[in-house]
């Protein structure tokens, strides 16, 4: 193009005029900052990317809905006692009621409690799938959410499936007190009773896994995988380091380190999160691994069939 034709185009443009000081028409939340990396990402390339940053690969927060679409195959999640919820047996009061508290995290969720569970399919295998909702006040323990736990694994065990548990918790939820400290037992027993039958138990360990969470059923899976860059541990650094008087080595509490000491078997990213577990799962629901009647939900050792 001669220069003089691209003067000519370039003073045929239209272009708008923004007056000094005028906002930018942008939708809310159209952009956000990765808070490992602080780069600007758009919203949704970060979404589509399952909340996990295109630039540095951190792991953001991931609400339990969206962890649930993200594993279950399309269309096949069908939900479990979404009813539950917490009341306020104690009728705890601090910078402000329980119940309040609990009203507040309704409203924002758009979740009855902190934790989300139901039938599903992932990757071809029948499963109980559950996922928890750290918005949901920590994603703390508490009566309801033991409940719902508790269930989903007896409803695996009932219906012959296999669990998949992503857990993400500060720990047992303090304003129910020693009713939530219960939970602890309650759910180790059931994860138990599973076990018992053989049935296969995947969980998947997210940021931050703290706590009586920690302490209960989700370090008696079978296979431990957790997401890159999570803390997990029962107290975290900062109390530790005040206890023992001692500094920390770097990196403690990370899955990274956890694995080298063997408390979890992988550390996988997100995007690859279904593809691995689905990858467990055929092993160990394969009928030459746990032979069983043809049209088992998940073959089961020693079962009817057998």
């Amino acid at each position: 193009m001669p220069i003089s034709d691209w003067f000519k185009a370039r003073e045929q443009r239209k272009y708008t005029v923004v007056s000094p000081g005028a906002a930018a028409e942008l939708p809310d939340g159209v952009w956000l900052k990765c808070a490992g990396c602080k780069h600007t990402v758009y919203r949704g390339d970060f979404e589509k990317n399952l909340n996990v940053c295109p630039h540095c690969g951190h792991h953001a927060e991931m609400p339990a809905p969206a962890r649930v679409r993200a594993l279950a195959d399309e269309g096949t999640f069908e939900e479990m006692d979404s009813g539950l919820t917490s009341t306020d047996p104690l009728r705890f009061t601090a910078a402000k009621p329980y119940a309040a508290t609990l009203d507040l995290a309704r409203e924002t969720t758009g979740l009855a409690e902190a934790v989300v569970t139901g039938r599903a399919l992932l990757d071809g295998h029948p499963v109980v799938l559950g996922a928890m909702d750290f918005r949901f006040i920590g994603a703390s323990m508490g009566t309801a959410v033991g409940e719902k736990v508790a269930r989903a694994f007896d409803r695996a065990r009932e219906e012959s499936r296999a669990v998949v548990f992503v857990t993400a918790s500060g720990g047992a939820r303090m304003q129910e007190g020693m009713l939530s400290l219960m939970q602890m037992a309650k759910t180790a027993a059931t994860v138990r009773r599973l076990s018992d039958t053989g049935l296969p138990y995947v969980a998947v360990l997210a940021n931050p896994t703290y706590g009586g969470v920690t302490a209960s059923f989700p370090v008696l899976a079978d296979v431990i995988f957790a997401e890159p860059g999570a803390m997990i541990g029962f107290a975290g650094p900062k109390l530790v380091e005040e206890t023992t008087r001692q500094s920390l080595p770097k990196g403690f509490q990370t899955a990274e380190s956890l694995v080298k000491h063997g408390f979890v078997d992988a550390v996988v990213p997100r995007t690859e999160m279904k593809a691995a577990v689905g990858r467990v799962l055929d092993y160990l629901c394969a009928p030459e691994v746990h032979p069983a009647a043809e049209g088992a939900a998940c073959p089961v050792p020693g079962g009817e069939g057998s």
